[in-house]
């Protein structure tokens, strides 16, 4: 049974409440003047302050549990989770902070701070989740509101596309990602994780290849969120199109979501089936590295940059993982390149729209002279 006051329930109260009472106040507000943006980022900011807040203050007070990679609950309170919705709130926090400016005088900012609120609830969520059904869950409550934000710029025909390519290859993840579920369920007869992957350590020598099918489809599944290759083609242009700050929230949020459910289920899938796919996740990872860098190098559109950079740091991320199963320090450095890559990255496109809002132009030739 889930305890009601465990931190994940009430992270979600607190941020679901006042993301759904935001357009409640927003449509019962009779003056609509530009200090709107200003009132609802100051909530918004509020309230994920107070549930990072509440993650924090549950470690320290010893109410949390260890990383848990077994259990019967649908979501588990555990380091593991704490760990990620650290990271993940914070990017919310810094995300919100800046649109304080950015998104002054633009139109709807009820609904673009709603729409944060409700998907930092589904990344959230997802570091917590130990049942398959509740990560799915989670992973489109994440990932619609983000579709939405991407082509927050309706006018915008590059925010449209943006929006549209999100879209498209997003609904292709989930796809993929339903369908292994359909697999696990399949041939283990449960969607807990911890009693699917036991199943899976003992399966019939008839279904190994269909468990090998089901880890190879999640890898995909959430390759496309962290944006590994080949599944990275729809991040430059979504991080381009999408307002500078949504691209943080995309960049340095859902990527991080997409590793935590990595973590929670393809690792132990793997470890479950005894499979050592090491050189194949490193294969990935330097070509995730590789590809990732020198896109980079040839792009003039800031954002773009910060996209293949993007990339490229979720080859150095995995590359941890890859190594997991040799060394625990391997696995340390990726969750520590997570939280140093969230922060940074957050930062890099905060930059980026606070540059732009300057210059009005995000092309990399009008920053020429910038740091005089």
């Amino acid at each position: 049974m889930v305890d009601l006051f465990s931190t994940p329930i009430l992270v979600t109260v607190i941020l679901g409440v006042v993301g759904l009472a935001i357009p409640a106040i927003d449509a019962g507000r009779r003056e609509k003047g530009a200090d709107r943006n200003k009132l609802y980022s100051a909530i918004a900011f509020g309230a994920l302050i107070v549930a990072m807040g509440i993650v924090i203050f549950r470690i320290f007070s010893g109410e949390v549990l260890p990383a848990v990679a077994f259990s019967q609950e649908v979501i588990v309170d555990d380091m593991f989770g704490s760990f990620f919705a650290i990271a993940l709130l914070l990017v919310s926090v810094m995300v919100t902070a800046s649109s304080w400016n950015y998104y002054k005088g633009k139109s709807n900012p009820a609904a673009y701070y709603s729409l944060i609120l409700l998907s930092s609830i589904g990344m959230v969520i997802i570091a917590y989740s130990t049942d398959l059904v509740m990560l799915l869950i989670a992973w489109e409550l994440m990932s619609l509101p983000t579709y939405a934000l991407a082509g927050f710029t309706k006018r915008d025909p590059i925010s449209n596309e943006a929006a549209i390519k999100y879209f498209m290859f997003g609904a292709l993840a989930s796809a993929l990602i339903v369908l292994a579920i359909g697999l696990v369920y399949g041939i283990t007869g449960t969607t807990n994780i911890g009693d699917s992957i036991r199943a899976m350590a003992s399966l019939n020598s008839n279904l190994v290849p269909v468990g090998l099918l089901a880890v190879a489809l999640f890898i995909a599944g959430f390759g496309f969120k962290m944006g590994l290759v080949p599944f990275h083609m729809w991040l430059p242009d979504a991080y381009e199109g999408a307002p500078t700050t949504i691209g943080a929230l995309l960049a340095a949020g859902t990527k991080k979501a997409g590793f935590a459910a990595a973590l929670r289920v393809i690792v132990l899938g793997m470890f479950a089936l005894n499979l050592d796919w090491t050189l194949t996740l490193a294969i990935v990872a330097v070509f995730t590295m590789t590809i990732g860098n020198l896109g980079a190098l040839v792009q003039k559109s800031v954002p773009r940059i910060l996209a293949y950079s993007s990339i490229a740091q979720a080859g150095y991320i995995m590359i941890g993982i890859a190594l997991a199963p040799y060394s625990d320090q391997a696995l340390t450095g990726s969750l520590f390149h997570i939280i140093n890559h969230a922060v940074m990255k957050s930062a890099g496109f905060i930059a980026a729209a606070a540059v732009a809002t300057a210059l009005a132009s995000y092309s990399l030739e009008k920053y020429r002279g910038l740091g005089k």
